[in-house]
């Protein structure tokens, strides 16, 4: 393709896992597979919440907006992904390329800042049940959520910026199954360092801001939980957070593998492997959380 600037780009070539061509129909099974849960799951769930109406309280409020955002960064990847795997035209428009980096990108920020509100919505159900839904009042649910979803898009805009300013690229082939920052990084032949500290920094700072807000939250609940002198009582707040902090473990673990490490030690493959556990996710929870 010679050294043209991106804005140039029509279209980019996904190579996905064209690689292993013998496994194609393995690999679209297990993903199809992946994606029929996560479908199932999640909007089961939302339908379950919005049906129920004991189930109209402030932890499944947050619960179906997690579970809206992790059906749809799944659906903005997965389809294509699915489609890719079975066709031998593995192209994506430049646009489409850049509307799916944005969407991702915002429904994975958002989803950051929602397991932290979470987190937070529990401590204040464990620390004080009677006083719970008057503190987390609608209101105060609804702000929450806006606030997530805004930071989702203001960051995703901020990185879709760093990927239209790359100033040249070597190729227009991706070495991944989706349109994601490092690997668009990884195509230009001009010095990038200051895209890619920006990705470092915003990414970290979303990330440790996040990450304090879900520690302190589960500290106070611990010290609330170990002040407690039945044991039921004990056992039932642990149960209730036990699936947040499963969700909590594997989402936060995959962005920090992918995004907040030096870009010199990456792998396609290993970023690979972390983004399909990253649009595997599903938070799916039974009710009687």
């Amino acid at each position: 393709m010679g050294m043209e600037n991106c804005s140039g780009v029509t279209e980019f070539i996904l190579l996905g896992f064209s690689e292993a061509p013998e496994l194609r129909v393995t690999l679209f099974s297990v993903f199809l597979l992946i994606y029929g849960v996560t479908v199932l799951g999640n909007l089961g769930m939302m339908a379950v919440i919005q049906v129920s109406c004991h189930l109209h309280t402030p932890m499944y409020f947050f619960l179906s907006h997690l579970s809206f955002v992790d059906f749809c960064y799944s659906t903005v990847i997965m389809p294509k992904v699915l489609s890719s795997i079975l066709k031998e035209d593995k192209a994506i428009s430049f646009l489409g390329c850049m509307v799916q980096f944005y969407f991702f990108c915002t429904y994975t920020i958002t989803e950051v800042f929602l397991l932290a509100v979470m987190a937070y919505d529990r401590f204040v159900a464990i620390w004080n049940p009677l006083l719970y839904t008057v503190t987390m009042s609608r209101n105060l649910c609804v702000e929450l959520v806006s606030c997530c979803y805004l930071c989702g898009m203001v960051c995703s805009l901020i990185h879709l910026c760093l990927a239209l300013e790359i100033p040249s690229c070597t190729s227009n082939v991706i070495d991944h199954f989706f349109c994601n920052l490092p690997p668009l990084l990884s195509l230009a032949c001009s010095d990038v360092t200051m895209n890619e500290l920006l990705l470092y920094i915003v990414a970290t700072f979303n990330e440790i801001t996040t990450i304090v807000i879900i520690l302190t939250s589960y500290l106070l609940i611990l010290i609330t939980i170990l002040r407690m002198h039945s044991a039921e009582g004990r056992r039932k707040a642990f149960s209730t957070c036990a699936s947040h902090l499963t969700a909590i473990l594997v989402f936060h673990g995959t962005i920090l593998f992918t995004y907040c490490r030096p870009s010199s030690g990456n792998s396609m493959d290993t970023d690979k492997v972390a983004s399909v556990l990253h649009c595997s996710d599903s938070h799916a929870q039974p009710p009687h959380l």
